[in-house]
């Protein structure tokens, strides 16, 4: 399970050695209001007891359910720093892969304290990554605890996908049909992992998220289908899903291999991600 990680990460993780403390800034109510604008931050603040800190997310932070009742501050690539700083913020929170430049330039320029973590895009940055947010809040026995059962976790999903011979190939199908073509997602990144420790192949003819059209997944010919959230809801069932151009022509649909799942149980890695491969080895296999 062990990954390569690049100077890139090493270098990052330098910048952010710095921890909230260092430059906290206090609201007149002198408690900490934290915007976490990066849904693996989002998760892993709760996760380590800071939840009750947060007074803004992204849009993209769906867990856990709690984040519903938080104000938005917008998507991390399309934000707004004057809404950002309505929110009186002791602390902004992500992880690079935020837009445009400048917001984050307003929000130093009005003295809002910033913390840059490295992107977890691997099991094992993920959990160094955790590390250090529980660090900088004295959670590091939280971390520890976590850590050990995201890998007792992997440990099981391997058992299980060892007692099978196949793998099945599998597509995931993100939005569903969109102007007659299906927003999938590619052979790249925490998803193509996810599939892979789950003891399977994914079926996606692209590397990365993007749009193919029903010829293409008939084409694919995926043995499952797993449906995110928003995309199976807005069918309302299995059996509508089916009825989809192309998707009635695969083995998935034939054999009703058709699964909803949570699109942020995909997209990243986190504590929860060994029960989230479990889950998906169980879906794929049975």
């Amino acid at each position: 399970m062990k990954k390569f990680i690049s100077g890139s990460f090493i270098c990052i993780l330098f910048l952010a050695s710095c921890g909230p403390s260092d430059n906290k800034q206090k609201n007149p109510s002198g408690k900490d209001r934290i915007v976490s604008v990066s849904k693996q931050l989002t998760e892993f603040l709760f996760a380590l007891h800071q939840g009750n800190k947060i007074a803004g997310v992204d849009l993209s932070s769906t867990y856990p359910p709690e984040t519903e009742n938080i104000t938005k501050v917008g998507y991390h690539r399309l934000l707004n720093a004057e809404g950002i700083i309505s929110l009186d913020p002791t602390l902004v929170v992500h992880q690079g892969d935020v837009a445009p430049p400048a917001v984050m330039q307003q929000l130093q320029k009005v003295g809002v304290p910033i913390k840059v973590y490295p992107a977890g895009n691997t099991l094992d940055s993920a959990k160094i990554v955790l590390q250090m947010v529980a660090k900088d809040y004295g959670e590091d026995t939280a971390a520890i605890r976590l850590n050990a059962k995201l890998d007792a976790d992997l440990r099981t999903a391997d058992s299980i996908v060892k007692k099978y011979t196949k793998k099945p190939k599998v597509l995931i199908i993100h939005f569903g049909r969109q102007m007659n073509q299906y927003f999938v997602m590619g052979t790249r990144g925490s998803v193509n992992e996810m599939i892979q420790l789950a003891g399977g192949v994914n079926a996606a003819d692209t590397t990365a998220f993007r749009n193919l059209s029903p010829e293409v997944i008939v084409r694919e010919q995926p043995d499952v289908i797993l449906a995110t959230d928003y995309g199976f809801d807005r069918m309302g069932s299995i059996e509508k899903f089916i009825q989809l151009p192309g998707i009635a022509l695969t083995p998935a649909a034939k054999n009703k291999k058709i699964f909803r799942v949570e699109e942020h149980d995909l997209v990243y890695f986190g504590p929860r991600s060994g029960e989230n491969i479990i889950r998906i080895a169980k879906l794929i296999h049975q």
